[in-house]
This record gives C-alpha cells, structure tokens and sequence, in this order.
C-alpha cells in the first residue's frame, strides 16, 4: 500500500504540496523529516501520514510554544 502526506494551511484547509508517495511509513517519515522546513515555508502547518485513503495520524509542523 502506498504511503503519502496530506498538506494543511493555518485554517485547517487542505493545500497543495508535493504528490510524492512511499513505499512504507519509515520512508514517508524519513521525508517529512528532511522536507517540513521547505513546506512551512510554503505555508503548509500541518500534515497528515495516509496509506491508501486511511488516515494513520496527524502532526503539527509548527514549533510547540513553551
């Protein structure tokens, strides 16, 4: 099953970002890890790991306040 981000602006509405799908959760995980400053930049603030159309979780890409 193919593993792939789904990108997310500040109002929680979906945007668009890379189409690049993943042979495995490691891999997808291994890219989000080396691309999230690029896609913030890009205005992207959260994501969301799918495989196939099943959600697998949600995270935010923005710093956590302290």
């Amino acid at each position: 099953m193919p593993w792939s981000w789904r990108y997310e602006g500040t109002d929680g509405q979906a945007v668009s970002g890379p189409t690049e799908t993943f042979g495995s959760q490691a891999d997808a995980e291994s890219w989000i890890g080396q691309s999230w400053r690029d896609l913030t930049a890009a205005g992207v603030t959260s994501v969301t790991l799918m495989e196939d159309e099943r959600v697998e979780y949600r995270m935010s890409l923005l710093p956590t306040a302290e």
